[in-house]
C-alpha cells in the first residue's frame, strides 16, 4: 500500500493490536475507505486468509463498501498484480495466495450462522442487528472491525465499547486529507442549521437524532407491478448538492418510492441522459423545482414533459403533512433516499423546543418527493370520521388520502 494514499485512520486500523477495532466517525472521515485498505493489505500479506465486509443489504454494499474497495483495487497496480480474479456476481475477490474479500449481507442470525472467517467487517453497524453481529463474530478468528455514524447509542456502545481487548477510535472529515474543501465547508455548516446534527456528522460524536420528520417509511424490495405511477420528481443541484430523481407510484392508498439517481456535477444534458438510462419515459410527467425554470425550459426542449411545482405558502409543511398520512415503501436499491429521510428532522429553536419546520439538510431526494406529495395528492375531507380514527403524536391517523385526477 502507498502510504501517500494512506490516511491516518488506515495507520491507526492497521497498527490495532486490539482484537475488535470500533471505528466510530463523521461524514466523510475516510473511515470505511480506510478500513477497506487495511483488509486488501491483509489479504496480500497472508495466504488463505477469508474476508467478510458485511452490510445491512446488497444495495447498501453497493453504493459503499464495495465502491470503495473498486476504487481501491483499480488506483493500485500492486493490488491488481495480486488479485487473481473479481466475481462481480458474487461479490468476491480471489488473491494469488489463495485470499478471499467477500461481501455480504445477512437477513437474520440464523443465516449468519453459516461460513467462518479470518477478519471480518461490519460496515455501518447501526443498520445491522446485534444477533448477527453476535454469530458472525464467534465465527471470525483474528480480528473485527466495525464503522457506523453515531447519530444514537446502538448495540456497539451498549455490548462492545469498553470491553477488554476492544479499540475505539473515533475521527471526522479533518482526518481525511483527500476530500475537498467544498465538501468540508459543507459538514461545518451543520452547525449554524442543527448543533446535534453538526456534533454527529462533523465531528463524530455519539448524538441522537431525534425529532425526525418521518417514521411512517418502510423497506421494500421493489414496486409492484400493478401499482399506478403518480409522476417523476426532480430536484436539481450541481457543485455542492446532489441532482436527485425518484418516480412515486401508489397502491392500495400506500405510496411506493424508488430512486432513479442522485449525483453532483450534472448538467441539464446530463439530466436528459440520466433520465433516459433510468428507464424513464419522455411522456412520464416530471415535478420539478420550480425555483429553476430555466433548466426546466431547456429540459422541456429537450422534449421531456416536465413542469415546475406549485408550491404556494407553507408548502413544504403541507407537502410533509400529505406524507405523513402515507404508509411510504421505499426500495432498497434507494440507498440515498434511505440515509436521507433516516436523518431529516424538524428544526429546533434556541430554547431546545422542536419548531414546525425542517432543517434544510439532507433534502435532495426528500424535496423531490414533496414536490409530488404537493402537486399530485390530497387530503379528503375526513371530519364525521376523526372519532372512528386513533390520535397519536397531536395528529389524527391514517386519513384518507387519494390522487388528485389530472
Amino acid at each position: 500500500m502507498n502510504q501517500q494514499n494512506a490516511s491516518i485512520l488506515f495507520k491507526q486500523n492497521y497498527n490495532a493490536a486490539a482484537s475488535i477495532i470500533v471505528n466510530q466517525g463523521g461524514t466523510s472521515s475516510g473511515k470505511t475507505y480506510a478500513i477497506e485498505q487495511v483488509l486488501f493489505c491483509l489479504a496480500c500479506e497472508s495466504p488463505k486468509q477469508v474476508i467478510t465486509v458485511v452490510g445491512q443489504d446488497i444495495p447498501n454494499l453497493k453504493a459503499g463498501a464495495l465502491r470503495d474497495a473498486l476504487n481501491i483495487y483499480n488506483s493500485s497496480d500492486q493490488i491488481k498484480a495480486m488479485v487473481k480474479s473479481y466475481n462481480k456476481s458474487d461479490r468476491i475477490f480471489e488473491f494469488h495466495n489463495g485470499t478471499i474479500i467477500e461481501f455480504k449481507s445477512y437477513d437474520n442470525a440464523q443465516d449468519a450462522k453459516s461460513g467462518k472467517r479470518d477478519y471480518l467487517f461490519i460496515n455501518e453497524a447501526n443498520g445491522i442487528t446485534y444477533d448477527i453481529y453476535t454469530e458472525l463474530a464467534l465465527r471470525t478468528r483474528e480480528r473485527v472491525f466495525i464503522d457506523y455514524n453515531p447519530n444514537y447509542n446502538f448495540w456497539v456502545h451498549d455490548h462492545v465499547i469498553g470491553k477488554p481487548d476492544v479499540q475505539l477510535i473515533i475521527s471526522d472529515h479533518r482526518h481525511n486529507p483527500f476530500i475537498k474543501q467544498t465538501m468540508r465547508d459543507k459538514v461545518e455548516s451543520l452547525k449554524a442549521v442543527d448543533i446535534e446534527l453538526w456534533k454527529v456528522y462533523a465531528r463524530g460524536l455519539t448524538g441522537k437524532v431525534s425529532g425526525l420528520v418521518f417514521d411512517n417509511w418502510h423497506i421494500c424490495n421493489d414496486i409492484p407491478p400493478d401499482a399506478k405511477r403518480i409522476a417523476a420528481g426532480l430536484d436539481f443541484g450541481f457543485t455542492n448538492d446532489e441532482t436527485g430523481c425518484l418516480q412515486v407510484y401508489a397502491q392500495n392508498g400506500e405510496l411506493w418510492v424508488d430512486e432513479m439517481f442522485y449525483e453532483t456535477g450534472l448538467t441539464n444534458t446530463d439530466i436528459a441522459a440520466r433520465l433516459t438510462s433510468a428507464g424513464i419515459s419522455k411522456s412520464t410527467e416530471i415535478i420539478a423545482d420550480s425555483a429553476e425554470p430555466k433548466s426546466i425550459e431547456e429540459l422541456k426542449r429537450l422534449g421531456w414533459n416536465i413542469k415546475g411545482a406549485k408550491k404556494g405558502p407553507d408548502s413544504i409543511k403541507n407537502s410533509i403533512d400529505i406524507l405523513r398520512r402515507h404508509k411510504i415503501n421505499i426500495t432498497r436499491r434507494s440507498v440515498n433516499l434511505r440515509h436521507e429521510i433516516a436523518r431529516y428532522k424538524w428544526r429546533i429553536d434556541r430554547s431546545g423546543k422542536t419548531i414546525n419546520e425542517p432543517v434544510d439538510a439532507y433534502n435532495h431526494l426528500i424535496d423531490p418527493l414533496r414536490y409530488i406529495a404537493l402537486n399530485k395528492l390530497k387530503i379528503n375531507t375526513f371530519t364525521s370520521i376523526k372519532s372512528h380514527m386513533p390520535y397519536k403524536n397531536n395528529t389524527w391517523q391514517d386519513p384518507i388520502v387519494n390522487l388528485i385526477t389530472i
